[in-house]
């Protein structure tokens, strides 16, 4: 094999290594990577770097995993984490810790000491911070208490609404007499039917859809919300997630998994409005084109966290909001904007779609989302309509 062989192998498998990692690197440009690599002197390391950078990255957030792809691969020298966070993918930032308290004077110096005195209160502090961290809102957590919410947020999911099959089960409570069944019995007893069977309608899980607003205005909240969405998606067969801005987006293909970091870098790369403009309308007509037609939302409960700003057609959003009550089972609205003291839905998006919802509640903390988790399990079993008026209203 010759020198020219040898660099077109090392750059395919360069190429299938970048793509592992996530980035979109196809046989176009590898192409343009060789003839790069023709130009250039191949002995200089800057030039192999620059021309390779140019012609496989088109995105400037792939930048950092291919210089560690590089230094991994042509210089044998892999970039190590060192206990860096995890980064997740969705532009968290970590904000300054405040400093540790100086320790006191009268504190023991002993280790085994310590750990006695501290056994205790470490578990108390440990139930405060959670306790805390419950009612703190979203805009105001740094990445480590993110990644602790994350955590919180599976006991949350647990529990998904459900609908009455027509299947039948085994049930002592049952309303039907289960013919088979009080036979089997009955051979035990010479062919008397003395203890009957029943069954009753089995209960199957209920489709969630959920709706996420990832626009400018959303950005402080967005974070923590697709993190409530991974832990559904994880969590339930039947949920599905989208997020929607200046157009509609598919998230539950990337948000499966064991991994939470791992599903939100897949899923940033999937979000090409993240922080952007906000057009529901559009998105929802989107939606009830796309799936509504294929009967996604029917008899679903669907979820749609968004805080109302409309920048498009306000009249349009009315018409697919109509459109969605139709065919869901029920429409629960998340607004973290409902959180704050002396909150009206006066923005005209909000204004539109709170006619066609269910429930309202607020988004702006975890127990805004146990709130949620409640009506979610509570819409299992039948609709349940409150008028917009007193909606807004309730705390």
């Amino acid at each position: 094999m010759n020198a020219g062989d040898a660099v077109v192998r090392k750059l395919v498998t360069f190429g299938r290594i970048l793509r592992e990692a996530g980035v979109e690197v196809g046989p176009g440009r590898i192409q343009d990577a060789l003839r790069a690599l023709d130009e250039i002197d191949l002995r200089r390391r800057d030039e192999v770097y620059a021309a390779l950078a140019c012609t496989l990255i088109a995105r400037r957030d792939d930048l950092e995993i291919f210089d560690r792809a590089f230094r991994a691969w042509f210089e044998k020298d892999p970039t190590r984490l060192g206990g860096k966070a995890p980064e997740l993918g969705i532009g968290i930032d970590e904000r300054p810790q405040p400093p540790a308290a100086a320790p006191r004077p009268g504190d023991s110096e002993d280790p085994d000491e310590q750990d006695d005195q501290q056994e205790e209160p470490d578990v108390l502090a440990a139930y405060s911070a959670d306790e805390r961290l419950r009612e703190r809102d979203f805009s105001t957590l740094t990445r480590t208490e993110l990644l602790r919410l994350r955590a919180l947020m599976d006991r949350l999911v647990r529990v998904l609404p459900t609908r009455p099959s027509r299947r039948l089960e085994l049930a002592p409570n049952g309303f039907q007499i289960a013919p088979r069944e009080t036979l089997r019995r009955a051979m035990r007893r010479e062919g008397e039917p003395v203890e009957r069977a029943f069954r009753r309608k089995k209960r199957v899980e209920r489709r969630v859809v959920f709706l996420c607003d990832v626009s400018g205005s959303m950005e402080p909240y967005s974070r923590a919300l697709v993190l409530f969405l991974q832990a559904a998606v994880s969590a339930g067969r039947k949920v599905e997630a989208f997020t929607f801005g200046t157009r509609l987006t598919r998230l539950t293909p990337y948000l499966g998994g064991y991994d939470p970091e791992a599903s939100l870098q897949r899923a940033s790369r999937a979000v090409p409005d993240w922080a952007g403009g906000t057009r529901i309308g559009d998105a929802f007509k989107a939606f009830n084109d796309l799936y509504g037609r294929r009967g996604l939302t029917r008899g679903s409960v669907v979820v749609i966290v968004s805080d109302g700003w409309e920048r498009g057609d306000v009249s349009q959003l009315a018409l697919e909001m109509a459109r969605l009550r139709r065919r869901c089972h029920s429409i629960i609205w998340v607004n973290p904007l409902k959180g704050t003291e002396g909150y009206e839905p006066l923005a005209a998006g909000m204004a539109t779609a709170l006619p066609y919802v269910d429930v309202f509640l607020p988004g702006h903390n975890l127990l805004a989302l146990e709130s949620l988790a409640e009506a979610l399990r509570a819409s299992g079993s039948r609709r349940v309509r409150l008028r917009p008026a007193t909606l807004w209203s309730a705390a």
